[in-house]
Protein backbone atom coordinates (compact mmCIF):
# COMPACT_ATOMS: atom_id res chain seq x y z
CA UNK A 1 0.00 0.00 0.00
CA UNK A 2 1.29 3.48 -0.92
CA UNK A 3 0.95 5.90 1.98
CA UNK A 4 0.21 9.59 1.51
CA UNK A 5 1.40 12.56 3.53
CA UNK A 6 -0.73 13.09 6.65
CA UNK A 7 -3.74 15.35 6.21
CA UNK A 8 -4.33 17.43 9.31
CA UNK A 9 -6.88 20.25 8.94
CA UNK A 10 -5.93 23.55 10.57
CA UNK A 11 -8.24 23.66 13.57
CA UNK A 12 -7.97 27.41 14.10
CA UNK A 13 -9.49 28.07 10.65
CA UNK A 14 -12.72 26.29 11.47
CA UNK A 15 -15.61 28.66 10.67
CA UNK A 16 -13.26 31.58 9.87
CA UNK A 17 -13.82 34.32 7.31
CA UNK A 18 -11.08 35.14 4.81
CA UNK A 19 -11.37 38.88 4.29
CA UNK A 20 -7.93 39.85 3.02
CA UNK A 21 -4.28 38.83 3.12
CA UNK A 22 -3.96 39.50 6.83
CA UNK A 23 -6.81 37.12 7.72
CA UNK A 24 -4.30 34.36 8.50
CA UNK A 25 -1.60 34.55 11.12
CA UNK A 26 1.89 33.70 9.77
CA UNK A 27 1.85 30.28 11.45
CA UNK A 28 -1.59 29.54 9.98
CA UNK A 29 -0.40 30.61 6.52
CA UNK A 30 2.60 28.26 6.70
CA UNK A 31 0.38 25.45 8.00
CA UNK A 32 -1.98 26.01 5.07
CA UNK A 33 0.94 25.69 2.63
CA UNK A 34 2.04 22.43 4.28
CA UNK A 35 -1.52 21.09 4.17
CA UNK A 36 -1.84 22.09 0.51
CA UNK A 37 1.35 20.17 -0.28
CA UNK A 38 -0.03 17.12 1.53
CA UNK A 39 -3.33 17.33 -0.34
CA UNK A 40 -1.55 17.72 -3.69
CA UNK A 41 0.59 14.70 -2.85
CA UNK A 42 -2.51 12.69 -1.96
CA UNK A 43 -4.24 13.65 -5.21
CA UNK A 44 -1.17 12.69 -7.25
CA UNK A 45 -0.82 9.35 -5.49
CA UNK A 46 -4.50 8.58 -5.95
CA UNK A 47 -4.14 9.24 -9.67
CA UNK A 48 -1.15 6.91 -9.93
CA UNK A 49 -2.18 4.28 -7.39
CA UNK A 50 -5.93 4.72 -6.97
CA UNK A 51 -6.48 1.21 -5.64
CA UNK A 52 -3.76 1.35 -3.00
CA UNK A 53 -3.98 4.84 -1.49
CA UNK A 54 -6.48 5.06 1.37
CA UNK A 55 -8.69 8.12 1.10
CA UNK A 56 -11.83 9.28 2.85
CA UNK A 57 -13.56 12.45 1.61
CA UNK A 58 -13.55 15.10 4.30
CA UNK A 59 -16.52 17.21 3.16
CA UNK A 60 -19.38 14.79 2.41
CA UNK A 61 -22.66 16.64 1.95
CA UNK A 62 -21.16 20.11 2.42
CA UNK A 63 -22.36 22.92 0.13
CA UNK A 64 -20.31 25.96 -0.88
CA UNK A 65 -22.41 28.81 -2.25
CA UNK A 66 -20.50 30.79 -4.89
CA UNK A 67 -21.40 34.40 -5.65
CA UNK A 68 -19.37 35.36 -8.72
CA UNK A 69 -19.79 38.86 -10.14
CA UNK A 70 -16.64 38.51 -12.26
CA UNK A 71 -15.66 35.96 -14.86
CA UNK A 72 -13.30 33.22 -13.75
CA UNK A 73 -11.41 30.17 -14.96
CA UNK A 74 -8.81 29.26 -12.32
CA UNK A 75 -10.83 30.29 -9.27
CA UNK A 76 -13.94 28.46 -10.42
CA UNK A 77 -11.98 25.34 -11.34
CA UNK A 78 -10.16 25.41 -8.00
CA UNK A 79 -13.43 25.61 -6.07
CA UNK A 80 -15.20 22.91 -8.06
CA UNK A 81 -12.26 20.49 -8.05
CA UNK A 82 -11.49 21.03 -4.36
CA UNK A 83 -15.14 20.49 -3.45
CA UNK A 84 -15.55 17.42 -5.67
CA UNK A 85 -12.46 15.71 -4.27
CA UNK A 86 -14.05 15.67 -0.84
CA UNK A 87 -17.69 14.99 -1.62
CA UNK A 88 -18.88 18.59 -1.40
CA UNK A 89 -20.92 20.58 -3.91
CA UNK A 90 -20.17 24.05 -5.24
CA UNK A 91 -23.39 25.88 -6.17
CA UNK A 92 -23.04 29.02 -8.29
CA UNK A 93 -25.63 31.76 -8.03
CA UNK A 94 -26.05 33.04 -11.56
CA UNK A 95 -28.63 35.05 -13.51
CA UNK A 96 -31.35 32.51 -12.67
CA UNK A 97 -31.18 33.45 -8.97
CA UNK A 98 -33.08 36.33 -7.39
CA UNK A 99 -29.90 38.05 -6.20
CA UNK A 100 -30.04 41.72 -7.14
CA UNK A 101 -33.42 41.35 -8.85
CA UNK A 102 -36.10 40.54 -6.31
CA UNK A 103 -33.88 39.77 -3.34
CA UNK A 104 -31.32 41.98 -1.63
CA UNK A 105 -27.76 40.93 -0.90
CA UNK A 106 -28.60 40.78 2.81
CA UNK A 107 -31.61 38.51 2.30
CA UNK A 108 -29.61 36.29 -0.05
CA UNK A 109 -26.81 35.94 2.50
CA UNK A 110 -29.31 35.02 5.22
CA UNK A 111 -30.75 32.37 2.90
CA UNK A 112 -27.31 30.96 2.20
CA UNK A 113 -26.45 30.96 5.90
CA UNK A 114 -29.53 28.85 6.55
CA UNK A 115 -28.91 26.34 3.77
CA UNK A 116 -25.18 26.17 2.97
CA UNK A 117 -21.86 25.64 4.74
CA UNK A 118 -19.73 28.47 3.28
CA UNK A 119 -19.85 31.39 0.86
CA UNK A 120 -17.18 32.00 -1.78
CA UNK A 121 -17.42 35.59 -3.06
CA UNK A 122 -15.70 36.89 -6.18
CA UNK A 123 -16.95 40.40 -6.67
CA UNK A 124 -16.49 44.00 -7.62
CA UNK A 125 -16.27 45.67 -4.23
CA UNK A 126 -14.39 44.81 -1.06
CA UNK A 127 -17.14 46.62 0.87
CA UNK A 128 -19.70 44.06 -0.36
CA UNK A 129 -17.49 41.20 0.84
CA UNK A 130 -17.18 42.83 4.24
CA UNK A 131 -20.96 43.38 4.42
CA UNK A 132 -21.54 39.71 3.58
CA UNK A 133 -19.14 38.61 6.30
CA UNK A 134 -20.91 40.84 8.84
CA UNK A 135 -24.27 39.21 8.05
CA UNK A 136 -23.23 35.62 7.41
CA UNK A 137 -23.28 32.94 10.08
CA UNK A 138 -21.16 30.64 7.89
CA UNK A 139 -17.57 31.28 6.76
CA UNK A 140 -17.09 33.74 3.89
CA UNK A 141 -14.08 33.48 1.58
CA UNK A 142 -12.65 36.32 -0.49
CA UNK A 143 -11.97 34.82 -3.91
CA UNK A 144 -11.16 38.28 -5.39
CA UNK A 145 -12.38 41.83 -4.94
CA UNK A 146 -11.29 45.19 -6.29
CA UNK A 147 -8.77 45.47 -3.43
CA UNK A 148 -7.50 41.99 -2.56
CA UNK A 149 -6.92 38.49 -3.93
CA UNK A 150 -5.77 36.48 -0.89
CA UNK A 151 -6.37 32.95 -2.19
CA UNK A 152 -4.19 33.76 -5.21
CA UNK A 153 -1.37 34.62 -2.81
CA UNK A 154 -1.57 31.21 -1.17
CA UNK A 155 -0.91 29.62 -4.56
CA UNK A 156 1.80 32.17 -5.34
CA UNK A 157 3.74 31.64 -2.11
CA UNK A 158 3.37 27.86 -2.34
CA UNK A 159 4.81 27.99 -5.86
CA UNK A 160 7.64 30.30 -4.76
CA UNK A 161 8.51 28.00 -1.88
CA UNK A 162 8.47 24.86 -4.01
CA UNK A 163 10.41 26.39 -6.91
CA UNK A 164 13.13 28.12 -4.87
CA UNK A 165 13.46 25.49 -2.13
CA UNK A 166 13.73 28.34 0.36
CA UNK A 167 11.90 29.01 3.58
CA UNK A 168 9.18 31.60 3.07
CA UNK A 169 10.99 34.36 4.96
CA UNK A 170 14.08 33.91 2.77
CA UNK A 171 12.27 34.50 -0.52
CA UNK A 172 12.66 37.76 -2.44
CA UNK A 173 10.12 38.70 -5.08
CA UNK A 174 9.09 41.68 -7.17
CA UNK A 175 5.77 42.66 -8.68
CA UNK A 176 6.28 44.74 -11.82
CA UNK A 177 3.49 46.71 -13.53
CA UNK A 178 0.29 48.30 -12.26
CA UNK A 179 1.02 48.48 -8.54
CA UNK A 180 -2.51 49.61 -7.68
CA UNK A 181 -4.23 46.38 -8.75
CA UNK A 182 -5.60 43.84 -6.30
CA UNK A 183 -2.80 41.34 -6.97
CA UNK A 184 -0.12 43.94 -6.24
CA UNK A 185 -1.95 44.93 -3.05
CA UNK A 186 -2.10 41.31 -1.97
CA UNK A 187 1.54 40.65 -2.81
CA UNK A 188 2.52 43.64 -0.71
CA UNK A 189 0.40 42.69 2.30
CA UNK A 190 1.23 38.98 2.11
CA UNK A 191 4.96 39.70 2.00
CA UNK A 192 4.58 41.98 5.01
CA UNK A 193 2.68 39.34 7.00
CA UNK A 194 5.16 36.56 6.22
CA UNK A 195 8.36 38.55 6.70
CA UNK A 196 9.37 38.27 3.05
CA UNK A 197 11.44 40.55 0.81
CA UNK A 198 8.77 42.15 -1.39
CA UNK A 199 9.28 44.87 -3.96
CA UNK A 200 6.53 46.68 -5.85
CA UNK A 201 8.04 48.25 -8.96
CA UNK A 202 5.69 50.62 -10.75
CA UNK A 203 5.50 54.18 -12.08
CA UNK A 204 4.75 56.68 -9.34
CA UNK A 205 1.22 57.16 -10.68
CA UNK A 206 0.51 53.43 -10.39
CA UNK A 207 1.91 52.61 -6.95
CA UNK A 208 -0.25 51.17 -4.15
CA UNK A 209 -2.58 53.43 -2.23
CA UNK A 210 -0.90 55.21 0.69
CA UNK A 211 -3.19 53.53 3.23
CA UNK A 212 -2.22 50.07 1.95
CA UNK A 213 1.45 50.99 2.03
CA UNK A 214 1.09 52.20 5.62
CA UNK A 215 -0.70 49.04 6.70
CA UNK A 216 2.01 46.85 5.17
CA UNK A 217 4.75 48.95 6.78
CA UNK A 218 3.16 48.61 10.22
CA UNK A 219 2.87 44.83 9.86
CA UNK A 220 6.46 44.61 8.62
CA UNK A 221 7.70 46.19 11.85
CA UNK A 222 6.68 42.99 13.66
CA UNK A 223 7.34 40.42 10.94
CA UNK A 224 10.75 41.67 9.81
CA UNK A 225 9.61 41.97 6.20
CA UNK A 226 11.74 44.00 3.80
CA UNK A 227 9.50 46.25 1.72
CA UNK A 228 10.43 48.46 -1.23
CA UNK A 229 8.03 50.48 -3.36
CA UNK A 230 9.79 52.22 -6.23
CA UNK A 231 9.63 53.16 -9.88
CA UNK A 232 13.21 51.96 -10.46
CA UNK A 233 13.83 48.68 -12.24
CA UNK A 234 17.17 48.54 -10.43
CA UNK A 235 15.15 47.12 -7.52
CA UNK A 236 14.93 43.85 -9.44
CA UNK A 237 18.50 43.00 -8.47
CA UNK A 238 18.72 39.84 -6.40
CA UNK A 239 15.09 38.71 -6.59
CA UNK A 240 14.06 35.07 -6.85
CA UNK A 241 10.72 35.74 -8.53
CA UNK A 242 9.30 38.39 -10.87
CA UNK A 243 5.54 38.54 -11.28
CA UNK A 244 3.08 40.76 -13.09
CA UNK A 245 -0.60 41.06 -13.97
CA UNK A 246 -2.64 42.52 -16.80
CA UNK A 247 -2.38 46.29 -17.07
CA UNK A 248 -6.12 46.96 -17.21
CA UNK A 249 -8.22 45.00 -14.74
CA UNK A 250 -11.72 43.59 -15.13
CA UNK A 251 -14.30 46.36 -14.88
CA UNK A 252 -12.00 49.16 -16.02
CA UNK A 253 -12.97 51.05 -19.23
CA UNK A 254 -11.32 49.95 -22.44
CA UNK A 255 -10.03 53.47 -23.08
CA UNK A 256 -7.72 52.99 -20.07
CA UNK A 257 -5.43 50.89 -22.25
CA UNK A 258 -3.77 53.76 -24.12
CA UNK A 259 -2.88 55.61 -20.91
CA UNK A 260 -1.75 52.44 -19.14
CA UNK A 261 0.46 51.26 -21.99
CA UNK A 262 2.11 54.69 -22.16
CA UNK A 263 2.98 54.45 -18.46
CA UNK A 264 3.99 50.79 -18.37
CA UNK A 265 5.73 50.08 -21.67
CA UNK A 266 9.13 50.02 -19.93
CA UNK A 267 7.79 47.68 -17.23
CA UNK A 268 6.68 44.81 -19.47
CA UNK A 269 8.41 41.58 -18.54
CA UNK A 270 11.02 40.70 -21.15
CA UNK A 271 14.08 38.50 -20.96
CA UNK A 272 16.09 41.71 -20.62
CA UNK A 273 14.02 42.77 -17.63
CA UNK A 274 14.43 39.35 -15.97
CA UNK A 275 18.19 39.59 -16.52
CA UNK A 276 18.27 42.71 -14.34
CA UNK A 277 17.72 40.39 -11.37
CA UNK A 278 21.25 39.06 -11.82
CA UNK A 279 19.78 35.66 -10.89
CA UNK A 280 20.21 32.95 -13.56
CA UNK A 281 17.44 30.95 -11.85
CA UNK A 282 14.92 33.79 -11.62
CA UNK A 283 11.32 32.61 -11.93
CA UNK A 284 8.47 34.33 -13.76
CA UNK A 285 4.91 34.16 -12.42
CA UNK A 286 1.54 35.57 -13.52
CA UNK A 287 -1.88 35.03 -11.93
CA UNK A 288 -3.46 34.71 -15.41
CA UNK A 289 -5.08 35.27 -17.82
CA UNK A 290 -2.14 36.87 -19.61
CA UNK A 291 -1.97 38.89 -22.80
CA UNK A 292 1.23 37.29 -24.02
CA UNK A 293 0.24 36.71 -27.66
CA UNK A 294 -2.37 37.72 -30.24
CA UNK A 295 -4.73 34.81 -29.59
CA UNK A 296 -7.27 36.81 -27.59
CA UNK A 297 -9.59 39.56 -28.75
CA UNK A 298 -8.22 42.11 -26.27
CA UNK A 299 -4.61 41.12 -26.89
CA UNK A 300 -5.02 41.56 -30.63
CA UNK A 301 -6.77 44.93 -30.24
CA UNK A 302 -4.15 46.36 -27.89
CA UNK A 303 -1.31 45.04 -30.05
CA UNK A 304 -2.79 46.69 -33.11
CA UNK A 305 -3.14 50.02 -31.28
CA UNK A 306 0.26 50.03 -29.58
CA UNK A 307 2.58 47.85 -31.64
CA UNK A 308 3.14 45.42 -28.76
CA UNK A 309 2.74 42.43 -31.03
CA UNK A 310 4.93 40.06 -28.99
CA UNK A 311 2.97 40.43 -25.75
CA UNK A 312 1.68 43.23 -23.58
CA UNK A 313 2.52 42.92 -19.87
CA UNK A 314 4.80 39.96 -20.64
CA UNK A 315 6.38 38.83 -23.87
CA UNK A 316 5.39 35.50 -25.34
CA UNK A 317 9.04 34.46 -25.22
CA UNK A 318 9.15 34.87 -21.42
CA UNK A 319 5.70 33.36 -20.89
CA UNK A 320 6.68 30.17 -22.71
CA UNK A 321 10.24 30.03 -21.37
CA UNK A 322 11.76 27.67 -18.81
CA UNK A 323 11.71 30.56 -16.31
CA UNK A 324 7.91 30.61 -16.41
CA UNK A 325 6.07 28.65 -13.72
CA UNK A 326 2.60 29.99 -14.46
CA UNK A 327 0.97 26.57 -14.86
CA UNK A 328 2.38 25.27 -11.57
CA UNK A 329 1.10 28.47 -10.01
CA UNK A 330 -2.35 27.91 -11.55
CA UNK A 331 -2.46 24.29 -10.38
CA UNK A 332 -1.58 25.40 -6.87
CA UNK A 333 -4.90 27.22 -6.73
CA UNK A 334 -6.57 23.82 -6.40
CA UNK A 335 -4.67 22.35 -3.45
CA UNK A 336 -4.59 25.63 -1.52
CA UNK A 337 -8.36 26.04 -1.95
CA UNK A 338 -8.74 22.42 -0.88
CA UNK A 339 -6.70 23.16 2.24
CA UNK A 340 -9.02 26.05 3.08
CA UNK A 341 -12.17 24.00 2.61
CA UNK A 342 -11.12 20.99 4.67
CA UNK A 343 -9.99 23.29 7.49
CA UNK A 344 -12.79 25.86 7.51
CA UNK A 345 -15.88 23.77 6.80
CA UNK A 346 -15.07 20.08 7.40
Amino acid sequence: MVSAMPIEPIASLRGRHIIDDASLEPAEFRALLDLADALADTAERRTSHSATVPFEPMLPGRVIACIFEKASSRTRLAIEIAAARHGAKAVFLDTTSQLGHKESLEDTVRLLSATCDAIAFRGNRQSDLESISDISTIPVFNMLTDMWHPTQMWADVLTMRNVTGKEVGEISYAFVGDGRCNVANSQLLTGAVLGMDVRIIAPTELQPDAAIQQRAAEIALNSGARIAITDSLDALHGVDVVSTDVWVSMGEPQDAWQERVALLRDYRVTHELLARSGNPNVTFMHCLPAFHDLNTEVGAQVAAATGLTDGIEVTDAVFRSSASRVWEQAAARVCTTEALFVSAIA
